[in-house]
């Protein structure tokens, strides 16, 4: 039971088989651009099915010229593709070449998938066919003889043949395809295993033999999809959060034109700056902002707020939070596919697909599965043969061999507990951007905390205004209202004098500042050293300076998250050291690590000097957590060997990011590395499963004390056992404030929808 059944998958858009391949307009059209010349389109790939398949798809689109990356996600059948240049490569023709009919992804034409009611129906097909054979056979096991044993066997070759015609199609359309492009995968040898013990029955009927196995290959194939079935099931319900996240964006939305008229658009056709009407009751469609109205919403899915949110004109809302209370007129702001809800579902399906040490190293053991196991059966054919004489014997063992050395559980061994794992992760709010970042999260010893905005609320107060010259502090706010940085939000609250200065040219200096001109002066808002010119940048606290002098000086007050001790305290009960890196004052650094209990902490830093730090400490040994919110901590944030950032964060923050938690509570942290530890855990146990039931299993089969039909069972009870092993992730303890999501959140939406 190596894969999923191939069949129709999720979202196809409009280009079928016979029809030509796409233009390189509709390939750029339905791509994403990424920055420069990047552009990132999603295929849809109905007959990937086995690791196999994976790897040719990787390796042949990874040598096209102008292909920065391939990667092909099993469990949502598709593939990414990122690409630079305006020219497109030859991205379909290299699919069709290899056997893959490729589509453009599209989510708006959503279909149900059709496999699982296909497997069914062949499961009930064998199932009944297996029955009425083994009927026929008790006559022969009980002494018939001569011409009614005869007629019992052709009766069970006539039973057998439509049985193994309809439900073996699933098998031996996926190996034809396969053979006719040149390539080999999982479903090959099982396919050549029912086909030879059907023949060697057939042989046996036809030259009076007195055993015939047709019950035995019907019955192989009855158990083959059995476990392939409930494979699929086990693979659909671990990552029923991605269907489910899809489910929640709307099929279309009512566009408000400039005459008046409403008009009924789908989603993937309403385009920034439209204005559209969101009724109580309806998901907003699209990123935007409210032009009109007031209402309650439910931003659960975004914040994991249980209590809906007052909106009103001005508010920026996003794709997938419910309207609860009024009507609403909003200007959508970013297309459907550049949406914060398309966001989650890519983040998503990036840390399903991720590829880990571990399933590296599977791929590649996969991969070379095809010819390995052809060649032990061969082997074991020739070796019988030359022992024993009997083609027949020589023949059954070696039937045996192909089918118990598929290595479907070491295939499974690592995806599914990642599907899991990220599952999981997103129930608590936390979303992974990088399948390979939860291996690498479970390995670190140290964690690195931002201060203001990551263990601090980000939302510091100005307490010394009363005491700042209010025509400096016009001049400061109006200056801070250009950056995010938690200070200058501060500092902004101050800003709407009718006496506003006029300033020219501001420009922001991440780690630094602020920097304005007037006609005859220079001002710097931000740190002390840089603000006077002085040369010591990273020196004092934060200060307004005109042409190198000081004229105002600026003291803020920030309280530590609420839950930001809890996470310190089980961050050390984990081993995990922890340290603090600021650029804020040794004053406003020390009683914050004084009332977290966080003995190491370096003050007054620029991002350089982080990322000194974060290189020191990996120079050490040590892996490193960084966990950050703002711009100047981006360059740590890269340099860690993994990082976290709230979804507060700014932009290039988020996206430098490999984890981002959409709660307010750091608890996350902790969550998110004892998560990641177990998945790792859990996938070590599968892979050792998979060892040792190859260690056990090939030799048995090849020596001779496994038949075909005992083989078919014990290859789908070992993979079997590596999905229930990794479903183990679903058992673990709920924490208080992130397992418990609230019946009413857009989280239990997805919940209940998924099913």
């Amino acid at each position: 039971m190596s894969c999923c059944a191939p069949g129709a998958d999720a979202a196809l858009v409009v280009v079928d088989a016979a029809s030509a391949l796409p233009s390189n307009d509709e390939i750029k059209l339905a791509s994403r651009s990424l920055g420069g010349d990047m552009h990132q389109a999603d295929l849809s790939l109905p007959r990937v099915h086995c690791a196999a398949c994976i790897h040719a798809i990787e390796a042949a689109l990874g040598k096209l010229e102008g292909i920065e990356s391939a990667r092909v996600n099993l469990s949502t059948k598709r593939v990414s593709v990122r690409w630079h240049g305006d020219q497109v490569p030859p991205i379909f023709a290299t699919l069709e070449r290899l056997g893959f009919q490729a589509h453009l992804f599209d989510p708006e034409t959503a279909k149900e998938d059709k496999s699982l009611s296909e497997l069914i129906r062949a499961v009930a097909v064998s199932g009944f066919a297996a029955g009425n054979i083994m009927l026929l056979s008790v006559s022969v096991w009980s002494g018939a003889e001569g011409v009614t044993r005869d007629l019992f066997h052709w009766v069970s070759a006539l039973v057998a043949i439509p049985a193994l015609a309809f439900a073996g199609r699933i098998y031996f359309r996926s190996a034809g395809n396969a053979l006719r492009h040149g390539r080999m995968n999982m479903d090959v040898p099982i396919a050549v295993g029912i086909s030879l013990a059907y023949a060697m029955s057939l042989y046996e009927t036809i030259t009076h033999g007195e055993h015939a196995y047709f019950d035995a290959s019907v019955s192989l194939l009855f158990f083959l999809l059995i476990g392939r079935t409930l494979d699929h099931v086990m693979r659909e319900r671990a990552r029923s959060a991605v269907s489910g996240l899809s489910r929640l964006a709307p099929r279309g939305a009512m566009v408000l034109r400039g005459d008046g008229v409403r008009e009924y658009l789908p989603v993937g056709k309403i385009e920034p700056g439209m204005d559209l009407v969101v009724a109580a009751g309806e998901r907003v469609p699209v990123d935007g902002d409210v032009l009109n109205g007031s209402s309650d919403l439910d931003f659960s899915l975004v914040s994991g707020e249980s209590t809906p949110r007052a909106v009103s004109p001005g508010a920026h809302i996003q794709a997938g939070t419910l309207n609860l209370t009024g009507p609403l007129t909003m200007r959508a702001t970013a297309a459907a596919k550049e949406s914060f809800l398309a966001e989650m579902v890519r983040l998503m399906e990036a840390a399903e697909g991720g590829r880990s040490q571990y399933r590296r190293i599977a791929d590649r053991i996969s991969a070379l599965y095809a010819p390995m196991v052809h060649l032990a059966a061969l082997l074991t054919f020739l070796g019988w043969m030359t022992a024993s004489g009997d083609w027949h014997l020589a023949g059954t063992i070696a039937i045996a061999v192909l089918i118990i050395t598929c290595p479907c559980a070491l295939g499974l061994a690592v995806p599914i507990v990642q599907v899991v794992a990220a599952r999981r992760l997103f129930d608590a709010g936390i979303m992974v951007k990088d399948g390979s970042a939860m291996e690498r999260l479970a390995a670190i010893d140290t964690a690195v905390f931002d201060k203001t905005g990551t263990l601090t609320l980000g939302q510091p107060r100005l307490t010394n205004a009363p005491y700042i010259d209010p025509a400096m502090l016009a001049i400061a706010a109006e200056m801070a209202t250009h950056s995010r940085h938690p200070y200058s939000v501060a500092i902004a609250v101050f800003s709407g004098s009718s006496n506003r200065p006029r300033l020219a040219s501001i420009s922001e200096r991440p780690g630094f500042g602020l920097e304005a001109t007037t006609e005859a002066n220079t001002w710097r808002l931000g740190r002390q050293g840089w603000a006077e010119g002085t040369g010591g940048e990273a020196c004092g606290g934060t200060v307004l300076s005109r042409n190198g002098l000081i004229v105002a000086s600026f003291d803020f007050e920030d309280a530590a998250r609420a839950d930001a001790g809890t996470a310190v305290k089980e961050l050390k009960a984990a081993g995990v050291s922890v340290q603090m890196l600021s650029g804020d004052t040794a004053k406003a650094c020390g009683e914050v690590a004084k009332s977290l209990r966080i003995g190491n902490f370096m003050p007054s830093l620029l991002p350089s000097g982080k990322v000194e730090r974060i290189e020191a400490l990996t120079g050490a040994g040590h892996k490193v957590l960084m966990v950050g919110d703002g711009l100047n901590d981006m360059p740590a944030l890269a340099a860690a060997h993994v990082s976290m950032a709230p979804a507060t964060a700014a932009d290039i923050g988020r996206n430098a990011a490999d984890f981002v938690f959409l709660r307010e509570g750091l608890l996350a942290v902790p969550f998110a590395l004892e998560v990641s530890r177990k998945a790792g855990r859990l996938i070590r146990q599968n892979v050792a499963i998979a060892i040792v039931y190859n260690t056990f299993a090939v030799p048995m089969a090849i020596s001779g004390y496994v038949t075909p039909l005992i083989a078919a069972i014990a290859m789908s009870t070992s993979s079997l056992i590596v999905v229930a092993n990794a479903m183990r992730l679903h058992a673990f303890t709920k924490r208080a404030g992130l397992g418990n999501v609230p019946e009413k959140s857009a989280r239990a939406d997805i919940l209940v929808q998924s099913r």
